[in-house]
């Protein structure tokens, strides 16, 4: 026994004493340790933030191939006319989306996606008409889904110039609007897009329109009639008449402006000097010769 034991009992309590006093953190060590937790979790959350949204971006690329798949097999049965964006024959989907508790078409398919012309090349899948980004919702005032958060069902809209009725109003005169697939030989079908994710507070009817004003030359008149989504990191979806699919990160901040939920956004407003709108002008349709 130790010279400074005087009984054992008193030993093992000096053990238990001198024990908890070299193993407890003081406070200013467990301070330490959350500071450097909360480091770490502030540089590692943004990379998993936007690991998420890129894996996002691929989804809604894979839906964007698959949604050409179905407007090329229309095409071929229909003798290479193409669906009209925008009240024409065989217009491709009809509805407005908006944030309205009492308007069907933002959350029933059944109101206008089952009764589109591609629904039927589509393989009945829904999932390929929204980017899994889209997290916008409305909540039905009545029917089956009164009072229930639904997510509204379309995301993606067509190419205004690809047989729209209205399409020739956003330009000056002489710019081709796409009738047939053989029409697409400016810029071809490898530079035509097709389809685009759209803002949530900008999408409405079936059609996106790209304004021709000012194109190419005239900066100061470009103008941003419709806006794209940005929810892949500053970056919208696109497919291409050739059935290929990209992802355009925008550059200019006017191109994104702050989203404001259940809330429309101003439309057809100036932008000049954009360089968004002049890619997607370039993208978009030529003048004839």
């Amino acid at each position: 026994m130790s010279k400074g034991c005087s009984t054992a009992g008193k030993c093992v309590q000096d053990l238990r004493r001198s024990g908890d006093a070299e193993g407890a953190f003081t406070l200013i060590e467990l301070l330490v340790v959350i500071a450097i937790i909360a480091i770490l979790a502030g540089m590692l959350l943004p990379a998993l933030a936007k690991a998420k949204t890129k894996a996002q971006g691929i989804l809604c690329m894979g839906n964007g191939r698959q949604m050409m798949t179905a407007w090329r097999l229309y095409v071929d049965d229909y003798q290479d006319k193409l669906p009209s964006a925008y009240q024409g024959p065989g217009e491709w989907v009809s509805g407005d989306l908006d944030f309205s508790s009492g308007n069907p078409s933002n959350w029933d398919i059944e109101r206008d996606l089952m009764k589109s012309p591609l629904w039927p090349y589509c393989g009945g899948t829904a999932g390929i008409w929204k980017c899994p980004a889209d997290k916008s919702t409305v909540k039905p005032a009545s029917g089956a889904y009164a009072g229930r958060v639904m997510p509204r069902v379309r995301s993606i809209s067509m190419n205004a110039w690809f047989n729209g009725s209205d399409a020739a109003a956003f330009g000056p005169a002489g710019f081709l609007v796409y009738k047939k697939m053989s029409d697409l030989i400016d810029p071809g079908p490898s530079m035509t897009w097709a389809f685009l994710d759209e803002r949530e507070d900008s999408i409405n009817d079936g059609e996106f329109v790209v304004g021709m004003f000012g194109y190419p030359d005239h900066p100061s008149q470009w103008r941003m009639v419709d806006y794209p989504a940005s929810y892949h990191n500053r970056a919208a979806g696109f497919a291409f008449a050739d059935g290929h699919s990209e992802i355009k990160k925008w550059q200019d901040p006017r191109t994104c402006p702050v989203l404001k939920k259940g809330q429309g956004l101003s439309l057809n407003v100036g932008s000049a000097n954009n360089p968004d709108v002049f890619w997607m002008m370039e993208r978009t349709t030529r003048k004839t010769n």
